[in-house]
């Protein structure tokens, strides 16, 4: 068993809070997990999406919990049992246990499962006092949207860690999209969701359309209204959305997913701020 580089990985990370220890060994694990899958030829179905994807592939500050995928193609007979084995084996190759529970409904389609590990922490020798004691268990959510939305574009992207090996991801209009989607139909306030807005608009990140007027068309306010997306309407429901959210409950929400250094652009967060943001999008959309 290849320990060593679960240590060597950690100490990358440089962290100095227990929450940036176990933001970073969430993070070891995910990557772990993504390893197995492209090993098992997951994403010859599937691909990867969601703020963690921006975190892992394109250094987004802020850390996240899950793992988020939608098949290249509707299939409600797909089954998550093949890949969650292989993960099992995959970690035991580091020397980590894993407790596998797959919470998949047949008639839902969206997938979903859960891993989770007491023995990862045990591996970790943590050189500074105040991260010394337990660290809480390791658990991970997997979702696959077994039905996606028409009009994804994916492109290859390449890890080197634990191995390289190839992911197949949406490409960042899509990801938008499909963050813009949770940003007006979430039912509640996500502090993460509004973070991640600010890192598209930061990049001039373009906006597919396509993609997100098939994923209103498809569930929350919107569905089955047949909405077409466009500049317009899309400014002016995210400017009614904006308006509406509580910032210090926001704010709240993303912190711990954030180094302490990182975290005072939060005090920034305000509807003025946010309504500067949306301006930024507008003159580039």
């Amino acid at each position: 068993m290849n320990t060593r580089i679960i240590q060597d990985r950690f100490e990358t990370y440089e962290a100095k809070t227990r929450q940036d220890a176990e933001n970073a060994m969430a993070e070891i694990a995910q990557e772990i997990a993504l390893a197995g899958l492209s090993r098992s030829d997951f994403f010859k179905r599937a691909v990867f999406q969601g703020g963690t994807s921006l975190r892992i592939l394109y250094g987004m500050q802020r850390f996240s919990e899950d793992l988020d995928f939608i098949l290249k193609q509707p299939d409600s007979d797909f089954r998550l049992d093949p890949y969650l084995k292989g993960l099992t084996i995959e970690f035991g190759s580091y020397g980590i246990e894993l407790e596998i529970r797959d919470r998949s409904v047949a008639d839902e389609s969206v997938r979903k499962a859960f891993i989770k590990s007491d023995s990862m922490g045990k591996l970790l020798s943590l050189k500074h006092l105040e991260l010394e004691g337990r660290m809480k268990t390791l658990k991970i959510k997997f979702e696959v949207d077994t039905n996606p939305p028409t009009g994804n574009v994916v492109e290859t992207k390449y890890l080197d860690f634990p191995f390289p090996f190839p992911i197949t991801m949406q490409d960042p209009p899509s990801l938008f999209a499909g963050k813009s989607h949770a940003l007006l139909c979430r039912g509640y306030t996500k502090g993460r969701d509004w973070f991640d807005f600010t890192w598209y608009v930061g990049r001039k990140t373009p906006l597919n359309y396509e993609f997100l007027s098939s994923a209103m068309d498809q569930t929350g306010p919107w569905q089955g209204r047949g909405i077409t997306v466009t500049k317009d309407w899309y400014l002016k429901e995210m400017e009614k959305k904006i308006r509406s959210i509580d910032w210090e409950d926001a704010r709240q929400d993303v912190i711990r997913f954030l180094r302490q250094s990182d975290g005072a652009i939060l005090q920034l967060w305000s509807c003025e701020f946010f309504l500067d943001r949306l301006d930024k999008l507008r003159g580039y959309l």
